[in-house]
């Protein structure tokens, strides 16, 4: 399978240049030279909207929108799956919204909407939580696939049990063996460190480390011998203006508050407690990441041992 990732930093208020910039970065892809094309949560809307009135003029109608109608067009150009991140309006009564990615099918079709199940403090403001629970479906070509978006590998409003990590046991009781994640995930990381030269380019480790350890169960599940799962983890990049929760998370050089995103995309192959990642990007690239899970993984994790080693 050819999965493609596009990490790339939308901007708030500007979803039709956020579709400029991402047909531009994916140009280079033809006709048949992938199979999944992913993008990260919310992709052409950006995602830090501190309230339901900001983010309203950007809700979509369930998977008829503006973002559904790109995947589309994509899907049947590239002829492959495209999953998009949107911001899903209900169209019965009473309306809904939800935080929602749309995947359609390389012949056009709509074959699978999902609702955000774990909802994170900036999505309370203005989404439902997710009234179908986590995905899972045989979507084609791509066989048995699981779904989710960013907060839903997370303890459920973080007070769950730390080790229940509820996402990754769905994906081990239903056989997943294609996982898909569209994010938006934070990094702690200061605005100097992401847009700085050389660690522009290089992952957030520990926001990848962190996210193996939420899938620790689907890392230790036996499973027949050759038997792998692929992850993919599309994360998005860049800044947004405004704090998150009330609280300041750092300053742009223009002393404005903003929110950072880790970047740091990446496909990993997990077998019977092993994981290797295909390859990963970096904390603020924005780039395309194609990978051919047919081919060998770039790296291997090991696990550290009680002394060190």
């Amino acid at each position: 399978m050819k999965v493609a990732i596009l990490q790339f930093a939308p901007r708030l208020h500007s979803f039709d240049s956020n579709v400029s910039k991402a047909d531009s970065l994916i140009g280079q892809l033809s006709l048949s030279s992938i199979d999944l094309l992913v993008l990260p949560e919310l992709a052409f809307t950006g995602y830090n909207y501190p309230s339901l009135d900001a983010i309203q003029p950007y809700l979509e109608p369930t998977a008829s929108g503006r973002s559904t109608q790109w995947a589309i067009d994509t899907a049947s150009r590239l002829h492959c799956h495209v999953t998009v991140g949107y911001p899903e309006r209900t169209l019965a009564t009473p309306f809904k919204n939800y935080n929602s990615t749309v995947t359609v099918s390389p012949s056009g079709e709509v074959i699978a909407n999902y609702r955000k199940s774990f909802l994170y403090y900036t999505d309370e403001t203005w989404a439902s939580e997710g009234d179908k629970g986590f995905f899972f479906g045989s979507l084609g070509a791509l066989g048995n696939v699981a779904m989710g978006i960013c907060m839903d590998i997370n303890p459920y409003k973080f007070e769950a049990p730390w080790g229940q990590c509820e996402f990754a046991t769905h994906c081990v009781t239903n056989g997943a063996r294609t996982v898909v994640l569209s994010m938006a995930w934070l990094t702690r990381l200061e605005p100097a460190e992401l847009i700085g030269g050389v660690m522009k380019e290089r992952p957030d480790l520990d926001t990848i480390m962190y996210w193996l350890q939420r899938f620790e169960p689907l890392v230790q599940a036996e499973r027949a011998v050759g038997e792998d799962v692929v992850v993919v983890l599309a994360n998005r990049c860049g800044m947004e203006p405004g704090r998150l929760a009330g609280v300041s998370q750092g300053m742009d050089d223009s002393g404005e508050e903003v929110v950072s995103y880790a970047g740091s995309s990446c496909v990993m192959k997990v077998r019977n407690g092993e994981v290797q990642i295909y390859d990963m990007l970096g904390r603020a690239e924005e780039k395309l990441l194609i990978v051919d899970t047919d081919s060998s993984p770039r790296y291997m994790l090991a696990r550290r041992t009680a002394d060190g080693d």
